[in-house]
């Protein structure tokens, strides 16, 4: 079973058709079809791979696959309540899968259903307790309700995995942050950037970090390698409801910037 989560990008694999037998084209097409909507979904044609989507689940409608495929498709599209029914098809028709799950928790938090998401992330985990993923997500949730202390430990269980993204590290430092320890969280902002110069989201964190600490002058050394990277550090919305950093190091960024365009 080929599902693409909302955080993770699968390898997709092609085929290359030549003359098939007519006999044979009934088992090959459909094939075909599935594929060619994995990599509109891939590319980000996200209109196209909605309509193959659709087209391939009008034949096989108990293909959990591509339901879940087609949940993540109506998410990006902006249509959260129609990814939330796909995946739980996916979940009825398949329910040792974890990927719809994980993908209709996603669906879930772009609705704000915290507590319906927060179940999702945890069935996962209770199935597979090292899934980055659900961690990264259930941390995020606990994060929106308000529990920066338990989303702290997720984030660091996340970050300690082997499959740790340098995102989970970055929002394990934020969390950290949030609750208090600036002197432990600047020091995991500055071993992110140091594995990853380039890394704007850890820049940006350590650029609010020092302002807090009065230390406006390296702030801004850091910041002008932020403003080269990635100009939505600027916006407190995207921060907060995209980003989802937690608030004291959100406010501290946004008072920062405003002393900067003085």
């Amino acid at each position: 079973m080929i599902i693409i989560r909302a955080v993770k990008v699968l390898l997709l694999f092609s085929i290359v058709f030549g003359f098939i037998p007519f006999s044979a084209q009934s088992q090959v097409l459909p094939k075909f079809l599935f594929e060619k909507a994995l990599q509109e979904s891939k590319d980000g044609d996200f209109m196209q791979a909605e309509k193959d989507w659709s087209s391939y689940l009008q034949d096989h409608p108990d293909d959990a696959a591509a339901l879940s495929n087609r949940g993540n498709i109506r998410l990006a599209l902006g249509d959260p309540q129609g990814a939330i029914i796909d995946q739980t098809q996916a979940i009825e028709i398949s329910p040792e899968d974890l990927d719809p799950y994980i993908n209709r928790g996603i669906a879930k938090e772009a609705l704000q259903l915290w507590e319906e998401a927060r179940k999702d992330y945890e069935y996962v985990l209770k199935k597979n307790p090292k899934d980055v993923s659900a961690l990264y997500n259930l941390a995020n949730v606990m994060g929106s309700m308000d529990n920066w202390l338990e989303a702290k430990k997720l984030f660091s269980k996340a970050a300690s995995s082997n499959n740790a993204i340098a995102m989970a590290r970055s929002s394990e430092a934020l969390a950290t942050y949030q609750v208090g320890d600036l002197e432990l969280a600047e020091k995991k902002i500055r071993l992110l950037i140091l594995k990853y110069p380039l890394f704007a989201d850890a820049r940006a964190a350590l650029s609010a970090l020092l302002w807090r600490k009065g230390l406006k002058g390296e702030a801004e050394s850091n910041w002008a390698a932020v403003a080269g990277l990635d100009i939505r550090y600027r916006e407190k919305d995207w921060l907060m409801n995209i980003r989802r950093w937690p608030p004291k190091p959100t406010n501290d960024l946004i008072a920062f910037l405003a002393l900067e365009d003085k």
